[in-house]
């Protein structure tokens, strides 16, 4: 190259970064707007309000809240409305819909748990990459040896927990319900965070059941690689059964989806578990005597993996 010439310059703006490093701002903007009540706020009025009867009714300084409209606004969950010289909000539809306690979709509860559990463990990040192991006795102080009595350290734990996975079932159960032609199975049982020895008394419950869904926290992801299998205890499966897993499958060749990827993350700092392929899945299955496996991609958070027990 003459010495004269310039190379070409990268790029000067690095956006993508800078919107990633932006991105805890956006959560806890989000977070913070669902705990103060401003949607619920805004769906009761039922007619745009202005920031000072919003900061009064959700209990909130004015400058603080007009602030947090301000950036509700810039994220599209809220509209804005002038009128002489007044600035006034309104829900979007999508944030009475997903946002409101009431709404019919609520991620309210997802959000919550978001907010005050999965937030705090990922203040540790760093240290669960570098130990392989979950935070939550740096997160809470709670020893995380027994997985589930960390996660269900306390019944407002658990309940917050299980209205997160409930919200989350609003949003993607039905595409996972419907990725395979169920029709053949009589009786199906949601299993849902039952595990080990908990998971064998849910079954025995009810031996009739032809079909188990199991889906977070992940009871096929445990750090013995067995399926289901805890404390030398294993889930029934009567002949002819079938289990349907409910996972963020990766794709095979692990370059997405950027979702998964990040649930895989959050696995390990919550479970030490672990987002997988669908092949994984199948092998896994497989080894545990399931036949005929298959996995459908929902184009949803979770994927559907689906294994029959022949009769």
């Amino acid at each position: 190259m003459d010495s004269t010439e310039v190379a070409p310059a990268a790029d000067t703006y690095p956006k993508k970064i800078l919107e990633y490093m932006e991105g805890f701002l956006v959560s806890k903007t989000l977070f913070t707007a669902c705990e103060l009540g401003v949607f619920d706020v805004l769906l009761a009025a039922a007619r745009p309000l202005s920031a000072e009867e919003i900061s009064q009714t959700v209990g909130a300084s004015l400058d603080g809240t007009e602030r947090l409209l301000a950036a509700c606004s810039g994220l599209q969950l809220l509209e804005t409305h002038q009128h002489n010289g007044q600035v006034s909000y309104s829900n979007t539809e999508q944030a009475s819909l997903y946002l409101t306690r009431s709404g019919s979709a609520t991620l309210y509860h997802s959000i919550q748990y978001s907010s005050r559990t999965i937030y705090l463990c990922w203040h540790y990040l760093t240290d669960a990459v570098r130990d392989g192991t979950n935070q939550y006795e740096k997160a809470f102080g709670v020893s995380s040896k027994d997985l589930f009595h960390a996660l269900y350290r306390s019944d407002e734990e658990m309940v917050k927990f299980m209205q997160l996975m409930n919200s989350i079932w609003n949003v993607c159960g039905r595409d996972v319900i419907t990725a395979f032609d169920l029709s053949p199975f009589k009786v199906i049982c949601d299993l849902g965070g039952c595990s080990g020895a908990l998971a064998k008394q849910c079954t025995s419950a009810y031996p009739e059941c032809t079909v188990k869904i199991f889906d977070l926290p992940k009871v096929v992801q445990t750090s013995r690689e067995h399926f289901v299998k805890e404390d030398d205890h294993r889930i029934s499966f009567i002949e002819g059964g079938a289990v349907l897993l409910v996972e963020a499958l990766l794709y095979e060749n692990g370059a997405g989806p950027l979702t998964a990827q990040l649930y895989s993350l959050n696995m390990l700092v919550q479970t030490e578990g672990r987002e997988r392929t669908g092949a994984q899945y199948s092998a896994m299955l497989t080894a545990a005597g399931f036949t005929n496996i298959q996995y459908r991609l929902t184009g949803k958070i979770y994927d559907a993996v689906l294994g029959l027990k022949e009769a």
